[in-house]
């Protein structure tokens, strides 16, 4: 090869790695300009608080207040939990105090803060089979549907709404027989969505019954017992830096004003938890404001 093709094979072979350069360098700027992505916080919630609406109003609030998402997946309290406990999740809203006083004492390191409470209703058909409107209390109401020829829809899915139906029964000591008792296990929503069909009764929360109660024959039939108290609380693995953002965030004023906003047809549908009362532990209710 003489040395002039040699000069021009260089020259070439220089073009080439100074085009490269450009293009990488050129790449670095772009990448500096764009924005990042922004985090997310995986968040395993009961289905009645997806149900409610809740998630997806405070969603934009937390994302403004901290850059982070929330991925959201809707299960039941007791699948939550072990979400958490596998890692596959970041933090849980969960409703179930048994459960949460079982797991937490497995996992010391999770953090465990009561946010939130609203009440357990049971509904049912308007011609009241079962004579619940005059039930004397919970015990009463559901031993009275145990003692008809009632239908029943039971939640079936380890969620905290199945965990206070479980202590009912277990307060009257028998539950209908299987012929009467209709396993739904597919959250809250569709559990209504059955014992409407079915001219049942069930047990749900109050914003989930208010967010479907158009599309429903089911009315409220039993409301007044304290055992119906519905508490919420935010856990998180306090080794997860995203986990303990969303978490308090949730416990802060900002956060508490916007639950607190909350509403389904004018009615709050989550009353906060009351400045000054215990809420580390799950048998924790909420107290008289200080």
């Amino acid at each position: 090869m003489s040395s002039d093709k040699r000069l021009a094979k260089k020259r070439r072979f220089r073009l080439r790695l100074l085009a490269w350069v450009a293009i990488c360098a050129w790449l670095l700027v772009i990448a500096a300009c764009t924005p990042a992505t922004p985090g997310r916080v995986r968040i395993a919630t009961t289905t009645s608080v997806h149900n409610s609406g809740l998630l997806g109003y405070l969603a934009p609030a937390f994302k403004q207040a901290s850059g982070f998402e929330l991925l959201i997946q809707a299960t039941g309290s007791g699948r939550a939990l072990l979400l958490l406990e596998r890692r596959d999740v970041d933090v849980v809203i969960s409703h179930a105090p048994n459960t949460e006083q079982r797991m937490l004492a497995e996992h010391p390191e999770w953090s465990y803060r009561k946010f939130a409470y609203n009440r357990f209703i049971v509904v049912g058909p308007s011609s009241d089979p079962a004579v619940l409107r005059s039930a004397r209390d919970v015990s009463d109401a559901f031993r009275r549907i145990e003692d008809s020829s009632a239908v029943f829809v039971s939640r079936g899915d380890e969620s905290g709404t199945h965990e206070r139906e479980n202590s009912f029964w277990d307060l009257v000591g028998n539950r209908p027989s299987s012929d009467r008792l209709i396993v739904s296990g597919r959250g809250m929503a569709q559990a209504l969505r059955h014992a409407d069909q079915a001219n049942a009764y069930t047990l749900t929360d109050e914003p989930t019954y208010w967010q479907l109660e158009s599309e429903l024959e089911l009315v409220p039939l039993f409301t007044d017992d304290d055992r119906l108290l519905n508490t919420y609380a935010v856990i998180a693995d306090r080794s997860t830096d995203v986990a303990a953002v969303f978490q308090d965030w949730l416990v802060s004023e900002a956060g508490r004003q916007i639950v607190s906003r909350f509403t389904i047809g004018r009615k709050r549908a989550y009353e906060i938890w009351p400045l000054g009362c215990a809420d580390i532990t799950p048998p924790s209710t909420p107290c008289q404001s200080p």
